[in-house]
C-alpha cells in the first residue's frame, strides 16, 4: 500500500504501521501473531487541494481484493484485511458513497467487504518496514509475483468492459494511441509545433505530464521533451510489439499509453520523449 500512492504530487508522507486493535505498541511479531486486533495499514498526509480524498478512494480500490473479509491474496488473517480508517464525517461519507459505486458497478462478483471504520490509535511500524519495496526491491518485487496481487488487478481493471467506455468517450484516433499505443501521423497532430508556454496535461485525468520548458524541436513531427514535468506521474515500461524492443511511457494514474522514449535527445541524458498529441491537453500558462 505504499507503492502505489508513494511520490504522487499531493502525497507528503506514508507510514506504514498498525491501527485498528487493543493493543498498544504492537511489535510487527505481535501483530501477525492476530491477537492484538491490528491490521497492518498506512497512513497518508496528503493535500487534498492537490490529490483530493475521493482520488485516493479511487487508487486504494484498484489495489486490494473488496471480497476477501479473511486476508488478502497469499497473507491470511485479519491483519491483512482490507479497511478504509477515516477521520472524519466527510471522509466517512465519501468513503461509502465510494464503496457503494463499486458494489453497484458489478466489477467484482462477490460482496464488497472492505470495513469502514473510525480511525483510532496508529502506531508506526520498526523502521525496516518502512518504505520497504524501495529498501528491498528485489524481495518485494518477488512476493508480488507470487502473491497474486497483480494478477487480480489486470483482471478486474482496464477490463475489455473500461475500453469500450473509452472507445465511447474517445475519437479513434485517441483511443488507437492511449489504449492501443498507436502513434498519431507525424506532422498532422495539434501540438508538434505548438511554441506557446504551459503545461501539457493527461487528457482524461488532468494530471500535469510535460511542461513546454522542456519541449523542444526534434524534427520528427510529434510533440518532444527532454523530461517530465513531474517524473513520477509517467512510467517506463518495456514494449516488445511490432518485433522490436521500445520503451513505452504510460500516464501512472490513468494507465493510458502516451508514446516512446528515445535516447537522441538533447543535453547530457539524451533523452527524448515522443509524446502523442492525442494523449495530451495543453494549458497555456494564461490559464
Amino acid at each position: 500500500m505504499v507503492a502505489p500512492f508513494d511520490e504522487l504530487p499531493g502525497i507528503v508522507q506514508i507510514v506504514s504501521g498498525y491501527t485498528g486493535g487493543h493493543t498498544e505498541n504492537p511489535t510487527y511479531e505481535e501483530v501477525g501473531s492476530e491477537t492484538t486486533g491490528h491490521a497492518e495499514a498506512v497512513e497518508i498526509t496528503f493535500d487534498p487541494a492537490v490529490f483530493p480524498y475521493s482520488r485516493l478512494l479511487r487508487l486504494f480500490w484498484q489495489q486490494i481484493d473488496p471480497t476477501d473479509a479473511d486476508g488478502q491474496f497469499q497473507d491470511r488473517g485479519a491483519s491483512y484485511r482490507t479497511a478504509i480508517f477515516v477521520h472524519n464525517e466527510e471522509q466517512r461519507r465519501e468513503a461509502e458513497a465510494s464503496k457503494k459505486a463499486l458494489q453497484k458497478s458489478g466489477r467484482f462478483k462477490g460482496k464488497i467487504v472492505t470495513e469502514i471504520a473510525d480511525a483510532g490509535p496508529f502506531y508506526p511500524a520498526e523502521e525496516e518496514h518502512q518504505d520497504y519495496y524501495k529498501h528491498r526491491f528485489g524481495h518485494y518485487r518477488l512476493y508480488r509475483q507470487h502473491s497474486g496481487r497483480d494478477a487480480f488487478i489486470s483482471g478486474h481493471w482496464n477490463t475489455d468492459s473500461d475500453r469500450e467506455r473509452l472507445r465511447e468517450r474517445l475519437t479513434a484516433t485517441e483511443y488507437g494511441v492511449m489504449v492501443r499505443g498507436d502513434m498519431e501521423p507525424p506532422y498532422d497532430n495539434a501540438y508538434w509545433n505548438e511554441t506557446r508556454s504551459g503545461l501539457y496535461v493527461d487528457r482524461l485525468s488532468g494530471d500535469p505530464l510535460f511542461d513546454s520548458a522542456h519541449k523542444y524541436d526534434a524534427g520528427d513531427g510529434w510533440p518532444a521533451f527532454s523530461r517530465t514535468a513531474d517524473s513520477h506521474l509517467v512510467r517506463r515500461e518495456a514494449n516488445l510489439s511490432g518485433g522490436e524492443v521500445r520503451t513505452a511511457l504510460v500516464s501512472r494514474l490513468t494507465g493510458l499509453k502516451l508514446g516512446y522514449l528515445l535516447y537522441d535527445g538533447p543535453g547530457e541524458s539524451r533523452l527524448h520523449y515522443r509524446v502523442n498529441s492525442a494523449a495530451l491537453r495543453f494549458v497555456p500558462s494564461e490559464e
